[in-house]
């Protein structure tokens, strides 16, 4: 893959380079062995850390590289999709979508409880959004929290959380006042908290290396300045964290195509049939053609949304719209390839085979498809 020099300078270059070694040595050795395990090693956490991959992109005074550099994490998060598991990028990144609210908005003291640990790999950290009758609207959480003195009581559950099993931090959604998006609050608790409790590990089509859980919440008793931000004010901070969720989302989607091109490249040169190899047939090379074509075009666009964010801009239209065409472009790139694999793209043993299954979830996670061009209309002004 061609580097873009217009975005990546030698800063980047250099963390491109570290997150490559560590995925190359730390990570392709084991990857089949964690997908059939339905996980990682705990102890991967705090190798990350050590690397210094976890903290890219939050503050320096919590232990992280530093604020305001979106390509800095683009340049990584390319690296780690190197692993040809989607599932493992999303455990190791789950603390993308769980800290982000803690930094910006929480309290001194619980950024500094939380987010250092988190970003040494030593903790780690949950968003807790979804429920089992809601889907992607958020407005519509029932997950109650009521105030009680010095602390939130919270009755209600949470599903399809990344990270959910073993997350000692939980970044949760709550509600605390009227019904609808105005009545939203967001809350951290602890894995310890009594009253709270992980349901089954739930098993799923792709992301095999990530676990997924259910969330309970009986009675659960939560310290009130483990409120982030304003009580009732949570919608904006989940909004607010959306932008960069899609924006990394856009990332994986080309990303996993490219990885499914570069596979099918190999593929097609080693691989003969009729005393020739099957690159050398004209429908194959077309295809192939097609493939990078498509993995061009979602990999500018979305560094061109990137270059909008780090220039203060706020392209929700656009974010949404780069969203649904490298989710798009992830799911053809990858049943291409199965395609041009023939029968050994449908073995379990066959990367391209992983990287179709987990292509599916990029138009359902971060907002679906539908959610998306439902935002896209808003933002034209249907």
């Amino acid at each position: 893959m061609a580097q873009q020099t217009d975005y990546f300078d030698s800063t980047h270059n250099q963390a491109r380079e570290t997150a490559r070694r560590f995925i190359q040595s730390q990570v392709l050795p084991h990857i089949e062995a964690w997908e059939e395990a339905g996980e990682f090693p705990r102890e991967l956490y705090r190798e990350a850390g050590d690397a210094g991959l976890l903290g890219i992109g939050f503050p320096e005074a919590l232990g992280g590289s530093g604020e305001g550099d979106i390509f800095l994490k683009i340049a990584v998060s390319e690296e780690l999709m190197r692993s040809t598991s989607q599932g493992l990028v999303a455990g190791l990144g789950s603390l993308d979508i769980a800290l982000p609210p803690i930094v910006k908005w929480g309290s001194p003291a619980l950024r500094e409880q939380v987010v250092p640990a988190v970003l040494r790999g030593e903790k780690i950290a949950a968003l807790a959004i979804t429920e089992p009758g809601g889907g992607s609207d958020v407005a519509a959480l029932k997950t109650r929290a009521i105030r009680e003195g010095d602390s939130y009581r919270l009755n209600g559950s949470k599903t399809f959380i990344t990270s959910g099993v073993r997350a000692d931090y939980y970044t949760v959604a709550v509600r605390t006042g009227d019904s609808g998006h105005g009545g939203i609050s967001m809350l951290l608790v602890e894995r310890e908290t009594a009253g709270f409790s992980v349901g089954r590990k739930l098993r799923k089509m792709g992301w095999w290396a990530s676990d997924t859980a259910e969330l309970y919440f009986e009675d659960c008793q939560v310290p009130a300045e483990n409120l982030i931000g304003p009580e009732n004010g949570g919608f904006m901070v989940i909004m607010t964290n959306f932008l960069n969720e899609r924006l990394m989302l856009c990332v994986m989607g080309y990303m996993t195509a490219q990885v499914a091109l570069d596979a099918s490249l190999q593929y097609c040169r080693e691989r003969e049939a009729f005393g020739r190899p099957i690159g050398k047939f004209q429908v194959n090379r077309h295809k192939l053609v097609e493939m990078a074509t498509q993995v061009d075009i979602a990999r500018e666009y979305t560094y061109r949304c990137a270059a909008l964010i780090q220039a203060g801009k706020t392209p929700v239209k656009e974010v949404a719209m780069a969203k649904n065409f490298c989710a798009e472009v992830a799911e053809k790139v990858s049943r291409e390839a199965v395609q041009l694999h023939g029968g050994m793209g449908y073995m379990r043993e066959a990367m391209v085979e992983r990287l179709s299954r987990d292509a599916r979830l990029l138009a359902i996670g971060g907002g679906t498809t539908e959610i998306m061009k439902e935002l896209i209309a808003k933002q034209m002004g249907l």
